[in-house]
Order: C-alpha cells, then sequence, then structure tokens
C-alpha cells in the first residue's frame, strides 16, 4: 500500500523544501496543507500515514492541530518540524502526541535518521538534472520572495526565541513574522501594535555583510522592564540607567542571534555595529520621526515576541536597505532552485 503523506506549513518554501527529501516511494502520495485547519479538512478526508506538521502558522498553529488530533483520537504519526526549538517547544508537542521533533530547517539525513529510528525502509529521491533554472533577479519583492524570507526569518526568531527561554527559563511566544517593501513614512504602519503602548525605549544596531546591509531596531515597551528584571534576578530600582543596561541586554540576545540564523541559511555572514540608543520611554511614532533620515524605502521584516505568563513583549525589526534586494534575491533563487 502507497505510504499517504501530508505536509502542513504556511511557507511555500518550507513545504518544497521537506517534500523534496522525502523517500522516493512517498512522492506519489502527498498532500499539503498552508494552516492547521486546513490539515484537519484533508485528514478527514484522506487517510494519511505520516503528518508533517510546522507550529507557528496562522488560522490555526502546530498546537491547536495537535490537541484536536488528541481529542478527535486520529491515527496518525504526527512529526513536528518547527524552527521553535526552546526545549518547553519540544515537550509540549510530545505530550499532545508528537512522534518526533525536527527543527527546522530539514536535510536529507534528518529524515534518513528519523525513518531508522522508526524502522522505516526508504529511498532518498534521486536528484535530477531538470531544475529550473532561476529566474532574473530584481529588486522588487515578489510573494514568492516574501514567503522564503518569512520562513527564513521563523527558523532564525526560533533560534533567538529558544536562546531566551534557555536564558530565563521560560516559554517565548513566537507568531509568524511580517515581511513588507516599505517607504519609511509608512513605517509606523508596521508597529502599529506597539504604538498602542503608552511609551517605548529602542536600540539600533547597523548590519553589513555579502551586499546585504541594514539596521536591526529592537523596541520594547516600557511595562515590561520590571518583569524583564525579575527574570533577570535583578531586584534594585528601576533607573533609567538599569533599564538602559536591561534593554541592551535582550537587544544584544535577540538582534544577534536572528542575524546569526539569517546569514545561516543565506550561506553569508553579518558584522555588526555598535548599538545606538534611539530613546527612552518615549511613543514609537517619535522615535521614528526622530530617526527618519536613517531610512528611505526598506525591505521590513518584523518580529514581535512575547513571554507567556510576564508582561513582557518587544518587536525586532530588520530594515534592509533598498540596494540589499538585489542580493537577496539572489539568494532566494537559488533556495528555491536548490
Amino acid at each position: 500500500m502507497t505510504t499517504a503523506v501530508l505536509i502542513c506549513d504556511d511557507s511555500n518554501l518550507a513545504r518544497k523544501q521537506l517534500a523534496r527529501i522525502l523517500p522516493q516511494e512517498w512522492q506519489a502520495n502527498l498532500f499539503f496543507a498552508g494552516h492547521g485547519a486546513e490539515a484537519l479538512d484533508t485528514l478527514q478526508q484522506h487517510r494519511i500515514d505520516w503528518f508533517f506538521l510546522d507550529l507557528n502558522m496562522p488560522v490555526m498553529d502546530g498546537y491547536e492541530v495537535l490537541a484536536e488530533l488528541k481529542k478527535r483520537q486520529l491515527n496518525v504519526r504526527v512529526v513536528v518540524v518547527s524552527g521553535d526549538v526552546q526545549p518547553e517547544a519540544f515537550e509540549r508537542v510530545k505530550s499532545l502526541g508528537a512522534l518526533d521533533f525536527i527543527r527546522k530547517p530539514v536535510d536529507a539525513e534528518k529524515i534518513r535518521q528519523l525513518m531508522q529510528q522508526h524502522a522505516i525502509a526508504h529511498t532518498v529521491p534521486a536528484e535530477t538534472s531538470s531544475t529550473k533554472k532561476a529566474g532574473p533577479v530584481t529588486a522588487e519583492l515578489s510573494a514568492e520572495m516574501r514567503d522564503v524570507l518569512q520562513e527564513l526569518t521563523n527558523v532564525a526568531m526560533g533560534q533567538a526565541g529558544n536562546l531566551l527561554a534557555r536564558l530565563l527559563n521560560v516559554f517565548v511566544k513566537l507568531p509568524i513574522p511580517n515581511v513588507n517593501l516599505i517607504e519609511v513614512s509608512e513605517l509606523h504602519m508596521a508597529l502599529a501594535s506597539v504604538e498602542q503602548e503608552s511609551s517605548t525605549s529602542a536600540v539600533c544596531q547597523g548590519f553589513i555583510g555579502g551586499g546585504v546591509s541594514g539596521e536591526a531596531l529592537l523596541i520594547l515597551n516600557d511595562s515590561s522592564f520590571k518583569d524583564i528584571a525579575r527574570l533577570m534576578n535583578y531586584h534594585g530600582a528601576l533607573t533609567v540607567k538599569v533599564e538602559l543596561e536591561l534593554l541592551m541586554d535582550i537587544a544584544n540576545i535577540l538582534i544577534g542571534a536572528v542575524l546569526k540564523g539569517l546569514a545561516e541559511q543565506i550561506d553569508m555572514s553579518f558584522s555588526q555595529g555598535h548599538p545606538v540608543v534611539l530613546g527612552q520611554h518615549a511613543p514609537v511614532s517619535e522615535l521614528i520621526r526622530a530617526n527618519a533620515k536613517r531610512w528611505r524605502k526598506t525591505l521590513a521584516i518584523e518580529v514581535s515576541y512575547g513571554i507567556e505568563n510576564y508582561n513582557i513583549s518587544c518587536d525586532l525589526l530588520l530594515l534592509f536597505t533598498e540596494d540589499s534586494l538585489k542580493t537577496l534575491n539572489y539568494k532566494v533563487a537559488f533556495l528555491l532552485e536548490e
């Protein structure tokens, strides 16, 4: 009997990459879903043997899908494939019935190990010489490129979240990153959720490497400082200086880890400049207006971090220069066609 496989991920790139490295005998009976609700519909309509499930998705995320599978008592082998590699994420999916947990980006060796672990014979997909040539590289942000950048950021922010979770012994909530090509006059729109806060503090750090450059902007709402200090075992008075030190600590962790995660996936390295304080205890719109000369048209990737059971949330924006788009397009084209 042919093995039926369902891959559920909101990223087209992630679905393609995983499908490409699955066993040859599985290629004839593949199903795909872009979110959890769509996956559950497929599971109701078809007999699925193996279900590869992402965690961070719109409509219905992986945790909700696992809970629903448990409730419905559906008999399917579930392997979680995620960039969220926090220890608690692993424990949660296992407790909800997942057979295994694979870290993104997945390679063929990890699939081999999975098959060996569960005693399943398989053959690796044969290399093909009919791979399409990469299309022309432009300085535009296509829907396909947006999807790839979102997936690359998803993996990178998972690595950063894991670092923060281990440091503070907490569970970091990881949403789906937003990717947009915007004018600086529209930058405040990318921060609409932050604008609801009464005041914020922000740090900016430049980065450059291999034809790609930009600035990372970390914005922390001021209501977060009290819980951050408690988690970092600081029990003194929260002076402006102490808050600045806490802000710098969080910025160093998140900015460094996300840039490292992105760089590894697109095969380049970034040099980081000295962090610059944009402001403390000010509305985010004022921070943007005061520093508008830094940015014009920019590729903006927004990641919002939260910590479960704590009043802590911050936004990390990666603002790439317009000139960087050509190099990023080139890198993305090879990722799609490799």
